[in-house]
């Protein structure tokens, strides 16, 4: 799939759904960085603005990218109207193509995931590699099927945290895994039905 049928694709999904007004962070990233002194973030995939918006309201400078031009033109609007466009900076990019330039304290990568070819493990190794010494990057893949996922495939096997580390190939010398576990919580999906659902988180530290 071209460039352009993918951003064709993903604008479709979001254009599909009502805007949001007040979009909710993940809570795997809230409680990931409760304590953490603020810095600068890149959020993969940013998708509605939840977790970008939750991060500049908490003092992080944010560049928020997705490859769909209608998630980030929401995002941009979001941000302007809670008076966060000095902290917020959405950017439309394809990331099977380019990664964003710039030094980062914590990449955030929550379920990036897509049916479209993507080399998921290149893409979070330029990640760790786009950390400042000291800069955590944040994964949260789904470890569960919810009842409202776009796949619904009953054989799909979600690869555990240390599967997907291990697929990054980072040098243990420069970069640490902080966390890798299985956390349960109960959802509430878009159609505002509620499920128990697994997410896989893992914490990866640059400490050189």
């Amino acid at each position: 799939m071209s460039a352009t049928d993918a951003v064709a694709y993903w604008n479709r999904i979001h254009a599909a759904r009502p805007e949001a007004v007040s979009p909710r962070p993940n809570p795997c990233l809230t409680s990931a960085v409760a304590g953490l002194p603020p810095g600068d973030v890149l959020d993969l995939g940013c998708g509605n603005g939840g977790d970008a918006l939750y991060l500049a309201r908490h003092g992080w400078r944010v560049t928020a990218v997705d490859v769909s031009s209608v998630a980030v033109e929401r995002l941009a609007r979001l941000a302007s109207r809670a008076g966060l466009s000095d902290r917020v900076t959405a950017r439309q990019c394809d990331l099977r193509e380019s990664f964003p330039a710039g030094a980062f304290d914590l990449v955030n990568a929550h379920y990036l995931h897509t049916p479209l070819d993507l080399d998921r493990a290149a893409v979070l190794r330029s990640a760790a590699h786009a950390l400042r010494p000291g800069g955590r990057l944040l994964v949260v893949d789904h470890g569960s099927t919810a009842p409202w996922s776009w796949v619904q495939d009953p054989d799909i096997r979600y690869p555990t945290p240390r599967e997907v580390a291990a697929d990054l190939a980072l040098a243990p010398r420069t970069w640490t895994v902080e966390r890798a576990e299985a956390r349960t919580r109960e959802a509430t999906g878009p159609d505002g039905r509620t499920a128990e659902v697994t997410d896989h988180i893992l914490v990866v530290r640059r400490t050189a």
